[in-house]
Order: C-alpha cells, then sequence, then structure tokens
C-alpha cells in the first residue's frame, strides 16, 4: 500500500472578539488554541481526521474532523474506558492523573481506520479499528507491553510495525489485522541515538515517533529537546524501513515540535505540531513544508514559524471544540456532547440528564476528602488567548457535607461553589494554588438557585483565573482571589472546565446545573 499521510492542521481559535473590519482573512498560528497535544493526522480524499491525547479523562482517544485543517470538530472517541483498574476509576484514595492513554497514532489503510495509543496505568498497547471513523463501532485490540510513544506504520508490502522508545528507537512487526505482536517476531534497534542531530547534550531523548512512506522514502518524525535549548524536531530518513537511517535538524523555534506531514489534494505540505504554552496547555501549530534534495523544509521562511498561514480563517473553537450545553435533549441525541469528558472513569448510575429533564442532576455515591479524588466532574476544554465558563445550580437537595459548583481542573485548582454545613449554605471559593487547598472566601446563601463563573485569560500566558457569583444571573461579584494557574506535569493537561458535586459527610445528595455556557471573551463582573 502507498500510505498516504497527509499533513493535519489543528483549528485555529481566536478567543477574543475582533470587530469586523479586523477580521481575519487567513489562518493563523497557533491553529488551535486549546489543549490538543500529541497530535495524529491523516486525510482521506478532501477530509482530515486528527487524534489527540486526554490522558485520565473518559471517553478517551478523541478524533476530530476537517475540510480545510483550521476549522476542527470532534466526531467521537475511540474509546470508552480503558480498563477498570482502581486508578482509571478513582477508588480507594488511587489515580491516573498524567497517565491514562498517552500519545496516538491514526492511520487509514485498505478501508480501514486505525488508532493506536498505550497507557502506563495498565502496562498495555491498544489497537482500534473502524470501518466508519465518524460513527464507529470501534473494535479494541490490546497487548502487553505499553510501546511508549509509539508509531503505527503499514508498509507498502502490507506489513505492519510499531516504532518506538526514547532515544534508542526500536521497530516491532504487528500481525496483519494489527492485533498483536506478530509470532516469533523480535524487536530489532531502528536508530541508535535518534537525539545525535540535536546535538550532544540531551535534555529530553528523541521520542514522539511519526513515520510516513512519501514517495519510496521513509521519514521519520521526532521531538527531542537539548539541555539549556528548547523543543526541537529531528527527522531521519532511510531508503529502506530498516535504514540506515541519516537524520538532521528540521525546526528549532519557539519551541514547536512533536508531529509529521501531511498534504493538501492540491498538492501542498504541511507539518502539524504543537507547543507547550502554560496553563492553557499544549497548542497546535501548522508549519509550510516545501522540499529540498528529498528533504522536508520545515518553515516559513526556512526554519521559522510563520504566524499567518495560506488556508481558510478559523471560525472559532466554538462549538467545534468546546462548547455550551443547555442540557436539554431531543430524541436519538447523545447524552452529552461530545465536548464533555469525565474525570476518570464514571460511575454512570449517578448522573443523569432524565431525572429532571433540562438539568445534568450529579448525585453522591459516597464520601470523598478532596475535590481531585470526587467521581464524576464533567469537563470541558478552556481556551485561549481568553474564555468564561458560567453555570446556574440548584442546590436545594444537597445534603450536610456536599459541595457542588464550577471547577478549574488542575493540580493547582480552583473552585467557586456551594457547600452544605450544619444546616446551613455557603458560596465558597477554594485555591490550591500552593497545591494545598485554601478557603478564601465565605459567603451566606440563603436561597436555592446560584450563578457561577471562571474567567481564564491566558493572553501572552497571564494565566490567571478569576471567579465570580451571582444571585440572579445578571449582577456579578468576584469571590476570593484570581488564581494563578500553572501547568504541573503531575496532570500533564491544560486546564479544564468542571461541574463536580462531591460528598464529605454522607451520600445520596444531588445538585442541578441548569446549563453550562462558554464564550470566548471575558467580561468580569459585567
Amino acid at each position: 500500500m502507498k500510505h498516504r499521510i497527509v499533513l493535519a492542521g489543528l483549528v485555529v481559535a481566536s478567543a477574543v472578539a475582533l470587530p469586523l473590519a479586523a477580521q481575519v482573512t487567513q489562518a493563523q498560528n497557533p491553529i488551535i488554541h486549546a489543549d490538543v497535544p500529541d497530535l495524529s493526522l491523516i486525510r482521506v480524499g478532501k477530509t482530515y481526521y486528527m487524534s489527540s491525547t486526554t490522558m485520565h479523562m473518559s471517553p478517551g482517544v478523541p478524533i476530530m474532523k476537517s475540510r480545510d485543517l483550521v476549522n476542527w470538530q470532534l466526531v467521537g472517541y475511540a474509546s470508552d474506558t480503558l480498563g477498570s483498574e482502581d486508578e482509571l476509576a478513582l477508588r480507594n484514595g488511587k489515580s491516573t492523573y498524567g497517565r491514562g492513554s498517552w500519545a496516538s497514532s491514526l492511520r487509514f489503510h485498505k478501508g480501514t481506520y486505525y488508532v493506536s495509543t498505550f497507557a502506563q496505568t495498565t502496562g498495555k498497547t491498544y489497537i482500534y479499528s473502524t470501518r466508519n471513523i465518524e460513527k464507529g463501532p470501534w473494535k479494541l485490540a490490546s497487548f502487553k507491553p505499553s510501546y511508549h510513544d509509539h508509531s503505527l506504520f503499514f508498509d507498502n508490502d502490507d506489513r505492519v510495525y510499531l516504532v518506538y522508545g526514547a532515544g534508542k528507537l526500536r521497530l516491532v512487526e504487528l500481525t496483519a489485522d494489527a492485533s498483536a505482536v506478530k509470532p516469533g517476531a523480535t524487536e530489532q534497534v531502528l536508530i541508535d541515538n535518534a537525539s545525535a542531530p540535536a546535538g550532544p547534550n540531551v535534555g529530553l531523548p528523541a521520542e514522539g515517533s511519526q513515520l510516513f512512506n512519501i514517495r519510496g522514502t521513509y521519514y521519520l518524525f521526532n521531538i527531542t529537546w537539548p539541555k539549556g535549548g528548547m523543543r526541537t524536531v529531528v527527522v531521519h530518513r532511510a531508503d529502506k524501513l530498516t535504514g540506515p537511517y541519516e537524520g538532521r535538524v528540521a525546526l528549532q523555534d519557539l519551541g514547536v515540535a512533536q508531529g509529521g506531514l501531511i498534504d493538501t489534494p492540491d498538492g501542498r505540505w504541511f507539518s502539524y505540531l504543537f507547543r507547550d504554552y502554560g496553563a492553557v496547555g499544549r497548542i497546535p501549530y501548522l508549519v509550510p513544508v516545501t522540499w529540498a534534495d528529498g528533504w522536508p523544509v520545515l518553515g516559513s521562511p526556512a526554519g521559522k514559524v510563520p504566524t499567518t498561514l495560506p488556508l481558510p480563517p478559523s471560525s472559532g473553537l466554538i462549538p467545534g471544540i468546546a462548547a455550551s450545553d443547555e442540557f436539554a435533549r431531543r430524541k436519538n441525541e447523545p447524552a452529552l456532547p461530545l465536548v464533555w469528558q469525565w474525570n476518570h472513569n464514571p460511575e454512570n448510575s449517578l448522573w443523569s440528564l432524565t431525572d429532571r429533564p433540562g438539568y445534568l442532576r450529579l448525585r453522591t455515591g459516597r464520601v470523598d476528602t478532596t475535590f481531585l479524588l470526587a467521581r464524576n466532574t464533567l469537563t470541558q476544554r478552556t481556551i485561549g488567548p481568553a474564555c468564561a465558563g458560567t453555570t446556574a445550580l440548584d442546590v436545594s437537595h444537597l445534603k450536610d457535607g456536599d459541595f457542588a459548583g464550577l471547577a478549574l481542573l488542575q493540580k493547582r485548582y480552583g473552585l467557586v461553589g456551594v457547600e452544605a454545613r450544619n444546616g446551613a449554605k455557603s458560596i465558597v471559593m477554594i485555591s490550591a494554588e500552593t497545591e494545598k487547598p485554601v478557603e478564601l472566601q465565605r459567603l451566606p446563601l440563603t436561597q436555592n438557585t446560584v450563578y457561577l463563573k471562571a474567567e481564564c485569560d491566558f493572553r501572552e500566558r497571564k494565566d490567571v483565573a478569576t471567579f465570580y457569583y451571582s444571585l440572579d444571573g445578571k449582577a456579578w461579584r468576584p469571590i476570593g482571589q484570581p488564581l494563578k494557574m500553572a501547568y504541573t506535569l503531575p496532570h500533564f493537561m491544560g486546564y479544564r472546565f468542571g461541574l463536580f458535586n462531591y460528598a464529605t459527610k454522607i451520600a445520596g445528595g444531588y445538585a442541578d446545573f441548569d446549563y453550562f455556557r462558554i464564550a470566548d471573551q471575558i467580561t468580569g463582573a459585567k
């Protein structure tokens, strides 16, 4: 097979509204100003598909679709859950923050779509396949070990491989249906030191493999990070799959790295990559590619990440990547829009959209001690450069010790919500900016409905969030103090809005959320 992988791009988002005269006429980097890391892209005809990483979230391995490499829409997930381990389900004080499913690899071969991932939590590699990438169903095959940062690859002779590892990259052959390691297959070293083109002072060994066969030449993309330097794209090429490979630095600008190649139907090439960008997460970029002496030359001009791209402009990240939800469902609609993911595996018996139509009900089923270990927090991405999330909450059925509200989820999280204590209710703001939760303000609440808002300012990596409450949904008042957000490796994910309710004394209470509304601008106390 001639496995043509087309460059993929990501959806750009302008988070602050522009006046009509200033509306952009072409795409801008970042293509998606939201946490969409470890992207893998393909083109099938005139349609692009992309998979990404969402680690500890459920469902996992998101699939997105675009017709122009810029405007992307979630169309599904390959995985409902990876398994039932305590870590995946937030049981017995265990979690899988920062682990879960890592970098995926998306491929199309002879009418079947494949997406693979791996999990340190379970020690397995997962291969999902389907004939219909937008509707499924997905067939699962899993096996040990967990092949780190692998690239799934179908060669021209239909043999199937994984390229994987860090620094020393290895190759292993799979069965023809990619469901297992081929019996008798032996792992072999493909490149002994893939970091070498970037110099001897390696911080992060070359990883994030993505392998392509373009016009009979094999191209292997990796990321490495020299000590004292920045995230760097390294490309190796060879005439044979097994090598020998020669390598060079392909891009070293702004820390934009890790990804691969994709082409357009009219023959243009791009490299899809991402950038660590503070609290909003790891955000996708597109870089034009030209060819010289059989090598891909990244950047425009060469070696530079452009701010604009010769592609259609973005229409924004709402509602394709993030979206509002009134929690009203019509017949044959999915229970929850695809923008939502649960923090770890949910307990499905404890949430409902039908107990009170038009509301999301979160019921407690056990006692928890901390927000980060609470079940059934419903999340979606924050988006940059700025965004706001609001909700209306009915707290009339909280039990003593219950705490329900709106979160910004990361290790250094922030919460605004309502706590029931000793027969009274209070609006409370909690900050874990120091990685230990601290109550910053408490106000008495004498009504059953309260309105909550969290605003995120990611402009120029300011990374500050402010929390608000309202008693009528019109007049907003700040509560607590601004949260200095920080991207932490233990969670390995950009901040997410979260709707939560957990019990600290007795199970069985519930909270009803009337809606969640997201905007790509902030208005403060207006």
